[in-house]
């Protein structure tokens, strides 16, 4: 170990040690951006930096269950990522049918998907539905991964569920008009049911939520951190919460 690490290691320790973990966020969401300006700067590629992202998703669920986070929504893969060109997106998704196949494996975590399956290549999908299917019973921190995940895209298909349900029913347009409200499409989410998130985690310096949990994130906290995915840390990841900690929640009054 080098100087610069048990510095490193020595800080982290501290920021721990000050943390109050009645005040942790029950949902934290992760844009977890940078995989490709990390590999460009390591002087890699882009299927390299993909991986190192990947790999670094079990620190930070080891580091969640630490500090009793309950749900972690990891963004790995967005509807506008499906319009990569194939040679690198084929990869991309054999990393991520990888990454959910371990997180199933692992046997800590409940898997779910949020994201529409309809995009996504069928053995992708089969990938998906076997890990939630293997992972039902798991009592450990519930996993979103959003592959195939628009936030836009999850409203409208909200919206579209909430038709078909009611039109099954029989209730008119002009019923449906007099009842519908907040709680009708938030129950057709993809993360119907959950909390929402109450810190939202962006890495690589981007300053935006790109259409990350539009619905969901309405009262969210946001903490925007400067390093590369692959090179997050947890002394960054206790930073995020800390920051969060210190935070007056007011819900937009």
């Amino acid at each position: 170990m080098n100087l610069r690490d048990l510095v490193y290691g020595l800080y982290a320790r501290r920021v721990e040690g000050r943390l109050d973990h009645a005040q942790v966020p029950k949902h934290i969401g992760v844009i977890l951006d940078g995989n490709r300006r990390w590999a460009k700067a390591s002087g890699g590629t882009a299927a390299q930096g993909h991986q190192a992202g990947a790999d670094k998703i079990s620190e930070l669920l080891g580091w969640c269950a630490e500090t009793d986070v309950e749900v972690v929504t990891l963004w790995l893969l967005s509807t506008d990522n499906l319009d990569r060109p194939a040679e690198e997106l084929t990869p991309l998704l054999g990393i991520i049918e990888n990454t959910v196949r371990n997180l199933a494996a692992d046997g800590r975590w409940r898997v779910h998907h949020a994201g529409t399956l309809d995009l996504l290549p069928g053995h992708t999908q089969t990938v998906l539905k076997e890990a939630e299917q293997a992972t039902a019973d798991v009592s450990g921190i519930l996993v979103n991964v959003a592959v195939g995940y628009g936030g836009r895209q999850e409203i409208a298909d909200a919206v579209r569920s909430l038709l078909l349900e009611h039109a099954e029913k029989g209730t008119s347009f002009e019923e449906l008009a007099e009842i519908i409200d907040v709680e009708h499409i938030s129950e057709h989410l993809y993360t119907r049911g959950q909390p929402d998130p109450d810190l939202v985690i962006r890495t690589s310096g981007e300053q935006r939520l790109s259409g990350f949990m539009l619905w969901q994130s309405a009262h969210s906290e946001y903490y925007f951190c400067e390093v590369f995915w692959p090179a997050f840390r947890k002394v960054d990841f206790l930073r995020a919460l800390r920051d969060y900690a210190a935070r007056h929640r007011r819900y937009g009054s």
